[in-house]
């Protein structure tokens, strides 16, 4: 019986860190923060989504928030990205999904 993530997802929160090298304000290539998403809802609940997709790249600038996608078979569910650090070229940043 495969258990859907959606009903998972109350009881996840992650903390990420991503690295980025530009010159000015660092940021999370958008490819590397749907990676990061995807890859920490495996590694907790055991399943991975269909898709993840966000709007662009994360500014790496502490309280920037973005909203992304997630979807897995017929649900689509929000995911909020909030910076929570910065230090040099390293981003610190926290997942939260919407209740389903």
């Amino acid at each position: 019986m495969k258990i859907r993530i959606p009903a998972l997802l109350s009881l996840f929160a992650a903390a990420l860190t991503a690295c980025s090298v530009s010159i000015g304000t660092p940021k999370v290539a958008e490819a590397d923060l749907e990676k990061s998403v995807r890859d920490s809802l495996t590694q907790k609940v055991g399943q991975e989504p269909d898709a993840v997709d966000c709007p662009g790249d994360l500014t790496g600038k502490e309280g920037t928030t973005m909203r992304c996608t997630l979807t897995a078979g017929a649900d689509v569910l929000g995911v909020t990205l909030t910076v929570t650090s910065v230090e040099g070229d390293t981003v610190k940043y926290d997942i939260a999904f919407d209740q389903s």
